[in-house]
């Protein structure tokens, strides 16, 4: 039995067919897939654009047509006006409000702290006066140091309320009311002892003046000062001129005048009825402005030149009075047991009374300061009791000339009567001098007022007219685009 071999291979010769290799073949394009179905419509996310954006290409495209630049024109010169009648308020009434602390709150207080320097420093001189005297002090004299003391007293009480807490000022005006009871009990030992004849009120009268000169009346200085200062700013902040609000008035005005001219190239009409009206209110406000704060600077400008200038020149010459004649007084009253050693130029020292000596420096200022004064005063009625002052001082300069020589020469009491004495003494110089200080001081105050309320004067009504005046014409404005625009409807 023949079985068939297990190769799977035919036979040679056999009459199967074999199957022909094939040779490779390049690979064909990648099937394509499909696309994912449509997403509904409702599922799709829309990105919405911002307000600004909208309102951003809405005005562009306002823009290109009549009607929107008109409505751009329009709102433009109306926000130009408010703007401008808004910048003229706040700076007008910033330069208002600071005129009327020049006249009514720092000028006066300036003044108040002068008055308590002089009170004091006349308290001062009295007591002396009043010492030399003996135990038989006037009553006049004793009236008048209570009244000095007393309106010192008054003045730093009213400096104290006007002051700013924790300021400088404040704290100086505490020291003077601590230090103003002190000296006052140092007087009235020193009067004790006086009336007693005991020398050592000597003494306490010049422990008490050496607290004076040396702690109150600097202090009281630096309080005058720091008033003077305020009275400075306030100044300052008042008489500079308004420039933006002056800008700003002229930007406007040029902004309506092209829209008028515009208005005619495009309709050949010369006048709208609302841009002159804006143009008439715009003027108006900067011709006020400009004009106003003219007038206001210069009464201001003449307050403090012939006012605040002259007021301060003469407090200073009536300080330096009231020192001279302390110290001329305490000469009498130390009798050479205060000595100051001065030193020349080439080195030289010499021995002085200190009070002698300092009366002679205070006399000195007392002649500077009246020649400034002279200088300063503008009319007869301001120069007249200055120029009789600079004779008193040159009368006041000879007798104590001969004071001084009777003392030296030994002779106390022709030296006492030449100082305190009813007649031909010194003591009629200083109160002519006093006295036509005061006259002067008083005149220049009403100098200063008169000048400072013109200042002010001008600026009343400009912040609220002002104001008004704007918001009409920006008004006006709006309408006069407005019966252009009705044109188009």
């Amino acid at each position: 039995m023949t079985h068939p071999p297990k190769s799977s291979t035919a036979p040679p010769g056999s009459g199967v067919p074999t199957i022909p290799s094939v040779p490779p073949q390049p690979a064909g394009p990648s099937p394509v897939v499909p696309p994912p179905p449509p997403v509904p419509a409702a599922e799709v996310p829309v990105r919405r654009r911002t307000a600004f954006a909208e309102g951003f290409d809405q005005l562009r495209a306002a823009a290109t047509t009549e009607p929107g630049r008109l409505r751009i024109i329009g709102a433009g010169l109306a926000l130009l006006v408010v703007l401008f009648g808004a910048v003229t308020a706040w700076q007008t009434n910033d330069r208002a409000v600071a005129a009327d602390d020049v006249l009514h709150k720092s000028q006066p207080l300036s003044s108040a702290a002068a008055d308590i320097y002089l009170y004091l420093a006349d308290a001062n001189t009295t007591a002396s006066s009043g010492f030399l005297s003996g135990g038989q002090e006037s009553a006049a004299s004793r009236d008048r140091y209570e009244k000095d003391i007393n309106k010192a007293a008054a003045g730093l009480v009213e400096a104290a309320s006007n002051s700013d807490p924790g300021s400088p000022a404040a704290k100086t005006v505490a020291e003077l009311n601590t230090l103003l009871p002190e000296y006052k009990g140092l007087v009235e030992q020193a009067r004790v002892y006086n009336r007693q004849g005991f020398p050592v009120g000597g003494a306490y009268l010049r422990y008490a003046n050496e607290k004076m000169q040396q702690q109150m009346l600097p202090k009281a200085q630096n309080l005058y000062t720091s008033e003077n200062q305020r009275l400075r700013a306030d100044y300052a902040d008042a008489t500079p001129y308004p420039w933006a609000a002056i800008g700003l008035g002229v930007l406007a005005l040029a902004g309506l005048a092209w829209a008028q001219h515009r208005n005619y190239r495009r309709t050949n009409r010369v006048l709208n009825h609302g841009l002159v009206a804006a143009t008439a209110t715009a003027t108006v406000v900067l011709l006020w402005l400009v004009v106003g704060h003219s007038f206001a600077r210069a009464g201001l400008n003449a307050s403090y030149d012939h006012g605040v200038r002259s007021l301060n020149v003469l407090h200073d010459a009536r300080i330096a009075s009231l020192k001279a004649r302390g110290n001329e007084n305490l000469t009498l009253v130390a009798r050479g047991a205060e000595t100051k050693v001065v030193t020349d130029a080439q080195g030289k020292e010499t021995t002085y009374d200190a009070y002698d000596w300092a009366f002679n420096q205070n006399m000195d200022a007392l002649g500077k300061g009246l020649a400034a004064a002279s200088k300063l005063a503008d009319d007869t009625v301001g120069r007249k009791p200055v120029t009789e002052a600079e004779g008193n001082m040159v009368v006041w300069k000879q007798r104590h000339r001969t004071a001084r020589d009777e003392d030296n020469d030994g002779n106390y009491k022709a030296a006492l009567a030449q100082v305190i004495g009813d007649k031909g003494a010194t003591r009629e110089c200083f109160d002519s001098v006093d006295h036509n200080l005061d006259l002067a001081l008083k005149h220049e105050e009403k100098e200063f007022t008169r000048s400072a309320g013109d200042g002010l004067g001008a600026m009343t009504g400009l912040a609220a007219g002002a104001a008004v005046l704007a918001v009409l014409g920006a008004a006006g404005a709006v309408l006069g685009i407005g019966r252009r625009l009705s044109e188009y409807r």
